[in-house]
């Protein structure tokens, strides 16, 4: 079964950055649609970024875009998320998450995902 293992979270000034991993485990495709979501004020989960293994291609959310990057190591099979000039407003518990089975095109949209880690908490001091 696949598994999803987030780390990285914690507390940042404002201004700051963090770089936040997600470990994917037992996955058997190279292309893989792979995303960080962030917990938000309602009952569905905010997107951040994605990133669709293999082709190397990201997308972000207008919110983060400029101060996020999304990228991933191929050797260890982790996803990363670099965070920039974070802002009070980021400090969230953040998700990584796949979209099984692959698909033929990648995206941030919550509704793409259906396997999901635990999540990690960032907090961002005024």
């Amino acid at each position: 079964q696949v598994k999803l293992a987030e780390s990285g979270g914690g507390p940042v000034q404002a201004g700051g950055s963090l770089r936040l991993s997600c470990v994917v485990s037992n996955i058997r495709r190279e292309r893989n649609c792979v995303g960080w979501f962030r917990q938000g004020s309602g009952n569905k989960r905010e997107e951040v970024a994605a990133i669709f293994t293999g082709a190397g291609s990201t997308y972000y959310a207008n919110s983060v875009k400029g101060r996020f990057t999304i990228s991933q190591d191929d050797a260890l099979n982790v996803v990363y998320l670099q965070m920039n000039n974070l802002k009070p407003d980021d400090s969230d518990i953040y998700y990584c998450a796949i979209d099984l089975p692959p698909p033929p095109s990648c995206g941030v949209e919550y509704w793409r995902y259906n396997r999901w880690g635990q999540g990690t908490q960032v907090t961002v001091s005024s």
